[in-house]
């Protein structure tokens, strides 16, 4: 029997293909999952504030002296944001990447729409990315930046800061919008992660993972947006 002595260009190509979708997958996933631990991290130091001026200062400062003397003052912090800046283009790139080959890929528009097991928040997933994208980049220039204190210019009081600035509404309402995106960006990523590592495998996996994204999604909407919601009802305050 005779033994081919090439492959055929198109197989190449298209094994090179899911090579390359199985990578930016990973990477996507890794990445989120990066998000999802400094969001966690974060939302316990923004709960901070329940506990007082000090005690939330006090924190803040804590972060700031993190590996010091190894590290310079604030060392920490700048190399978790280079990290997070990093996990952040890598995360955005996989996702157009992968959106861009999705929408090669379907030439003609299906006549019927097939359910494909995604949950409903995947439906949002990319302005939900944007809409936090932009969200960040605002966040950072007022609470790390420039921390523009809009109630009273610039100030270096990290409490007085969170403050004054959900006691103004209109910030408080962008805020709680931003975080009904992000808890839907968790929903689905989350959810997405798990089946891109392998861990949604079985019915009953499928299921847990889904229970376990909507739980942390709520968990992680709820916990940050109860620190502008108290600030509003007077229940934290200077």
């Amino acid at each position: 029997m005779a033994t081919p002595t090439h492959v055929q260009p198109e197989l190449v190509e298209h094994a090179r293909a899911v090579r390359t979708t199985i990578a930016l997958k990973l990477l996507m996933a890794v990445s989120g999952l990066l998000f999802i631990g400094f969001v966690l991290a974060h939302m316990y130091g923004n709960l901070r504030a329940f506990a007082g001026h000090d005690a939330f200062n006090e924190y803040a400062e804590h972060l700031r002296e993190l590996g010091t003397p190894m590290l310079p003052y604030s060392g920490f912090l700048w190399l978790m944001r280079v990290a997070l800046i990093v996990a952040l283009v890598t995360h955005v790139f996989c996702g157009m990447k992968l959106w861009s080959r999705a929408k090669r890929a379907r030439t003609v528009q299906y006549e019927v729409k097939k359910h494909t097991g995604a949950i409903p928040a995947s439906l949002i997933l990319r302005w939900a990315g944007v809409t936090i994208l932009l969200f960040l980049i605002w966040h950072l220039l007022e609470f790390t930046v420039v921390k523009i204190n809009v109630a009273g210019g610039q100030t270096q009081d990290p409490y007085n800061l969170v403050v004054d600035s959900f006691g103004v509404w209109w910030l408080t309402l962008i805020y709680l919008a931003a975080l009904t995106m992000l808890g839907a960006h968790l929903h689905h990523g989350f959810w997405a992660a798990c089946q891109t590592l392998g861990f949604n495998g079985t019915a009953r996996a499928r299921a847990a993972s889904r229970r376990f994204s909507l739980t942390l999604a709520l968990i992680i909407t709820i916990g940050f947006a109860a620190v502008p919601i108290s600030v509003m009802l007077g229940i934290i305050e200077k």
